[in-house]
């Protein structure tokens, strides 16, 4: 692929002075003549949002676009049919199990859009079967062909050789038969409680068994140690390298499971069930104990989706259906393996770089390769783009610190770190070593309770102190605080990220980290510890934007500046880069801004519930969405300011959850110089994308982007070849 390059201009104005402090913003509507009036139109109007739900699916497809796209290697363009089917699966385990609680219990409850949890359901179940009849065309009719093309065969029954079919057989015997438990159905046999995503196979049987039991179907799980797709030997894999279905080798066996009985028909089955935990934290004592007791129960949560084989007879069909008391409107039939993402092990299995994206090595920044890194921030913020840059800097952050005889203590808050945490160890040696550690670890990040509960305890037995956060608030900022005694006198440290302490999503996420001893931003961030960790009334902050507490009303007087500004002819405009956008006072009032002239660009990745482009409303906002190799999560919010631009960044996106309900942090860049780069590496090279960019319409709908005649440029692939070793 051709390297792409762009001039690096600047497309607005930077202040050579820092930002000192977030004063409060002066009331320039008492100051203006005439006076500014209030539209007339109703911002509150259903009309004018997105439902969140739909425009969900909308970033999914998106997602499955980039399986088509040609100027990508194959063995990634599989990658994202594999997650395209991991977001469904989660989609459906947490926001439809939500809404079909909803429309149980509370019928008539509307979001800003106006439309009931039924008829959400009902638009769902419309485009998710569309979505995944198209999903299975591209994996069988594009994709399984391209890999062949390439020497990569994954091979149906009928075209197995007798050689291959017999060792396939010997594989069934060997390592698939011992480890399964087929469930004949009676009266002692019930039908079994099916596992949340498990692979299943319903066999309709014709005969009678040994105690002469003629039931007529049997039910097969699959353990999720089995892997659901195996490679067969070079000796027997012909040209390349050839792959069956484990699906494939259950149908073709499946006699051996029941001998002396005739099978009539093996058909795959998988079933999603709501995966939400839900604890009620003021009745209980224990959050990790109540999350433990919780998560036994995960994988048997309300039914909400049924998946089959499209060969699967109507009749079984039904009879599954009414076992797992679904509706045919939740039934999907799908032709080929009806648990996608589980294949993704597939692109570790086979060793061909030249079918992968090319290769990086992200960037150290060079301050880190001096020996003391507190020395150097005394004199300059340090600035990270991950994953362009190294994750590795924030490692050795902490393990600088953890070393430093200086040091004091050293304070973390840890969302999602995966189960093996570098930083974690980097806290536990700060604890060994005799620092006062400090970790705020929440217990309810979803899907990773597990890992976090494990994490907690090895930090406690460690000897660190471990809390839990805040009743009803997820802690979700991300904060490291490392205090220093220097001459007699005590001195704070601190990184502040987008994103979590994860090492691995590190690779393949977008992120911003900022390393500084602002004196206001550490303390700022000290505060924000204390509040989790003590208890008392919200600490007034200098610099950092708080929620539940600051962050909305700091954004609202921002904005308002900006369309007072615009109103006094002054200079005036948003730029705002985030995951989704569903908070209705926050898209009400970019709304406002944009009927007073001010021009909003806006790079959301996932869900926006704004409508852009309506007459009189919406005409001044634009919306892009980036999709690509790495995963977009970087939070970036700037505003003009009449010309001393304020550049921030956040581990929030604008969302009522991340306003309302979660501990977050939204930090000003104090350096103009790293201001400047912020707002050219996350804000105006995305804006100029116009290769891997969707733009959305007001009817919802994204249109891809297309070079036409102007150079094509990639953004992520700029930013590449600008900070790594590409």
């Amino acid at each position: 692929m051709a390297s792409e390059s762009v001039t690096e201009e600047n497309n607005s104005d930077v202040s050579n002075q820092p930002i000192e402090e977030i004063k409060s913003l002066p009331s320039y509507l008492e100051e203006m003549e005439p006076p500014l009036k209030k539209s007339e139109v109703d911002l509150k109007n259903p009309e004018l949002y997105i439902n969140r739900e739909l425009s969900f699916l909308q970033f999914n497809w998106r997602v499955l676009q980039l399986a088509l796209d040609e100027d990508l290697p194959i063995l990634e363009r599989i990658k994202f049919i594999f997650i395209f089917s991991n977001n469904l699966d989660e989609f459906f385990e947490v926001r439809v199990a939500a809404h079909v609680h909803t429309a149980i219990h509370d019928e008539d409850r509307r979001g800003p859009d106006g439309l009931t949890s039924n008829q959400v359901l009902s638009e769902i179940s419309k485009t998710c079967h569309e979505m995944v009849e198209e999903q299975y065309r591209i994996f069988n009719d594009v994709l399984l062909p391209k890999l062949s093309e390439n020497g990569i065969h994954f091979l149906r029954r009928a075209q197995w050789s007798d050689s291959q079919s017999e060792w396939i057989k010997n594989y069934f015997i060997d390592e698939v038969a011992p480890v399964i438990s087929p469930i004949g159905l009676d009266l002692a046999h019930p039908f079994p409680r099916l596992i949340n995503k498990s692979l299943h196979f319903i066999v309709a049987l014709e005969g009678k068994d040994a105690f002469g039991r003629n039931s007529g179907y049997a039910v097969v799980h699959m353990p999720r140690s089995l892997p659901r797709i195996i490679q067969l030997p070079d000796e027997i894999s012909g040209s390349g390298e050839s792959f069956v279905f484990l699906s494939a080798i259950i149908h073709a066996n499946a006699e051996e499971l029941f001998p002396g009985m005739t099978v009539k028909g093996c058909y795959q089955f998988r079933l999603t069930r709501d995966s939400d935990l839900f604890v009620d934290e003021e009745d209980i004592e224990d959050l990790a104990h109540a999350l433990k007791q919780e998560l036994q129960s995960r994988d048997f949560g309300t039914s909400v989706r049924l998946e089959i084989a499209d060969n699967c007879p109507d009749k079984i069909a039904a009879f599954l259906l009414q076992k797992c008391n679904l509706t045919e409107a939740e039934l999907y039939r799908v032709n080929g393996p009806v648990n996608l993402n589980r294949l993704l092990s597939l692109t570790d299995m086979v060793d061909r770089p030249d079918l992968k994206f090319r290769p990086f090595r992200a960037a150290t920044p060079k301050e880190f390769d001096e020996e003391n890194i507190f020395e150097i921030l005394k004199e300059k913020d340090i600035l990270v783009h991950h994953p362009f840059e190294n994750f590795d800097s924030v490692i050795n952050f902490i393990k600088s610190a953890a070393s430093d005889p200086n040091v004091l203590a050293i304070k973390q808050t840890l969302y999602r770190t995966g189960s093996s945490s570098p930083v974690v160890d980097a806290l536990i040696d700060a604890a060994r070593a005799g620092k006062e550690v400090t970790a705020v670890v929440e217990l309810r990040a979803r899907f990773d309770e597990k890992a976090n509960i494990e994490l907690a305890n090895k930090l406690q037995d460690a000897g660190a102190l471990v809390v839990y956060g805040v009743v009803g608030h997820k802690t979700h900022a991300k904060l490291c605080v490392v205090t220093r005694r220097e001459k007699k006198k005590l001195r704070h440290y601190a990184h502040l990220g987008t994103g979590n302490y994860h090492a691995n999503t590190a690779k393949l996420y977008t992120d911003l980290g900022l390393f500084t001893a602002n004196k206001k931003l550490c303390e700022d961030a000290q505060k924000v510890f204390l509040q989790l960790t003590g208890m008392g009334k919200a600490y007034d902050m200098k610099l950092i934007l708080q929620s539940p507490f600051t962050l909305q009303s700091g954004l609202f007087e921002l904005i308002d500046k900006e369309i007072a500004n615009k109103h006094l002819g002054k200079k005036a405009y948003i730029k705002a880069r985030m995951n989704s956008l569903t908070e209705a006072k926050i898209i009400e009032k970019l709304y406002e801004a944009s009927q007073a002239g001010v021009q909003i660009d806006l790079i959301i990745r996932g869900i926006c519930c704004l409508r852009p482009g309506l007459k009189n409303i919406s005409e001044n906002i634009r919306v892009v969405s980036i999709v690509g190799r790495f995963l977009e999560h970087s939070r970036v919010f700037c505003f003009a300011n009449d010309g001393n631009e304020m550049v921030f960044a956040s581990s929030a996106d604008w969302m009522d959850r991340n306003l309302y309900h979660r501990v977050e942090v939204c930090f000003p860049i104090t350096d103009p110089r790293l201001a400047k780069r912020v707002r050219q590496e996350c804000l105006d090279y995305y804006l100029k994308d116009n290769s891997q960019s969707w733009e959305l319409s007001s009817d919802g709908r994204y249109f891809k982007m297309v070079p036409g005649d102007a150079k094509p440029f990639r953004v992520q692939r700029k930013l590449l070849e600008k900070l790594s070793n590409y």
